[in-house]
């Protein structure tokens, strides 16, 4: 009876490369094997800790899975030459360490086939207006949208310099209870600042971000500045380069006054400092994990802000802290020299006190790099001066029935209606949005593992049920049959 393809590739494949390798026992340990050599199922030596029936009946409880006793007998059998190697990439003699640059393999477009940009030409037509006198109280200034900000330097009415000193000075004034800011970037600001100054003088105006301080959340990498992740293992990571978002912010002549804080590793409020707090209510924290630039923003000590979203990370502040949040479509900004926490849903946007500030934003930073392969080329329409009325707002009707709603939310539909736009119900059809977390929380594993294998997870300040350290350590146990 001819073998089986199992007992085939057990006999034959190394008889493939008869001519450079000896047919002996030692053979089959795989690093004695030519690279690319094919995988025989089942033949490799038996590597990691002995396991037992037992040791999968308790498994099973983990993955929710259920095997009959012949099935576990069999699995515990084999587990050690089947699946244990594939454990080798960490914990082997050949065990190599991951370049946190690295991302996998598969690349993400938010285009389904067939399907074409909304915008179909590239423009931004800015509002065009007299921005009027120069407020005399810097407090007016400082919390005036870059609309105006940008026509009072383009005016020359308002120097670059000047508004980075008001909020280099509200900043020292209200930091210390707001616990927004991780890294005062001040000789880098006030530098950036004086060359804003200078090139507008010489008439080499860059555009509506030119001499506007602004603040990144500390996941931005920022050469030679330390960029932290708000987290106590990283409190002393400098970068060699800027993110590209950086480098195209400074190349608009925007002004880094400050990496903003974030809760650590992205999630929530809570950083190695502290928490940041709503400013405008002490109480209560200005929400994660973009914390830093809803609280900075809401309290005018930046211009703008620029914060990241995964699952909720923008949005969430936003809401808290009563500024205008855009959490651009995944692909539109590209994330090169941002921290990853998941590769499939990471993204990058502008924090603002306008609308218009943050398609200002937008236009700067958009558009592929080749750093980030699901960075995809995009348009951007938007005219400032196109009338509102006619367009219809969306709203989910049991939402505004019932808590947390409030009078507020209520109004706010009364509101859209007297501006001359309509108010329409729409429902979210019932899908497992949950599943996300699959990705959410592998992934995030996957990009932390050294750090959470290491224990350097132990040293976050959050260690609850619900906060990353103990996430990371139940993720190793997720099904990557469920993942995909």
């Amino acid at each position: 009876m001819p073998d089986s393809r199992r007992q085939f590739l057990a006999k034959t494949s190394l008889g493939l490369f008869g001519a450079a390798v000896s047919l002996n026992a030692e053979a089959q340990v795989p690093s004695q094997l030519p690279p690319g050599a094919p995988s025989a199922f089942g033949t490799g030596p038996a590597v990691g800790p002995e396991v037992s029936p037992a040791t999968f009946a308790e498994a099973e409880k983990l993955a929710r899975v259920e095997l009959r006793p012949a099935e576990r007998s069999e699995a515990a059998d084999s587990w050690r030459v089947n699946m244990a190697a594939l454990m080798e990439r960490r914990t082997g003699p050949r065990n190599l360490s991951l370049e946190p640059t690295l991302a996998p393999f598969s690349r993400y477009d938010s285009m389904l086939p067939g399907q074409h940009s909304a915008a179909e030409r590239d423009r931004l037509v800015r509002t065009n207006f007299d921005p009027g006198p120069l407020p005399s109280n810097d407090g007016d200034i400082a919390f005036a949208p870059v609309t105006k900000l940008s026509r009072w330097i383009e005016q020359r009415k308002l120097s670059s310099e000047q508004l980075t000193n008001i909020y280099l000075h509200r900043i020292e004034q209200f930091d210390p209870k707001l616990r927004c800011v991780i890294t005062l970037t001040r000789d880098l600001a006030l530098a950036q600042a004086k060359r804003a100054d200078a090139e507008i003088a010489a008439g080499r105006y860059r555009g509506p971000l030119h001499g506007i301080p602004w603040g990144g959340k500390d996941l931005l990498d920022t050469a030679g500045i330390p960029t932290t992740y708000g987290a106590e293992p990283f409190r002393n990571r400098i970068p060699a380069q800027d993110a590209v978002v950086v480098q195209r912010l400074e190349d608009a002549g925007a002004v880094l006054i400050a990496k903003l804080s974030l809760g650590a590793l992205a999630l929530n409020d809570v950083w190695f400092g502290g928490q940041t707090m709503n400013p405008w209510l002490l109480e209560e924290g200005a929400s994660g994990s973009s914390a830093g630039p809803g609280a900075a923003t809401a309290a005018g000590l930046v211009g703008f802000s620029i914060g990241s979203e995964t699952g909720g990370s923008i949005v969430s502040p936003s809401m808290r802290c009563g500024i205008t949040g855009l959490r651009p479509t995944y692909g539109r900004v590209p994330r090169t020299g941002a921290m990853t926490l998941c590769w499939s849903l990471d993204k990058l946007g502008p924090m603002t006190r306008s609308v218009e500030d943050a398609m200002l934003v937008l236009q700067a930073i958009t558009g592929p790099d080749a750093g980030d392969v699901s960075s995809v080329p995009s348009h951007l329409d938007f005219d400032s001066g196109a009338s509102i009325k006619g367009l219809r707002v969306g709203y989910f009707p049991n939402w505004m029935k019932q808590p947390p709603a409030t009078d507020v939310d209520r109004v706010a539909l009364e509101t859209i209606e007297k501006l001359g736009m309509r108010a329409v119900e729409v429902f979210l059809p019932d899908w497992p949005y949950g599943s996300l977390n699959i990705n959410l929380f592998a992934e995030g594993a996957a990009s932390f593992e050294e750090l959470t294998l290491s224990h350097g997870v132990d040293r976050l300040k959050m260690q609850t049920h619900d906060s990353w350290p103990n996430l990371f350590r139940q993720a190793r146990f997720l099904s990557a049959v469920d993942f995909v």
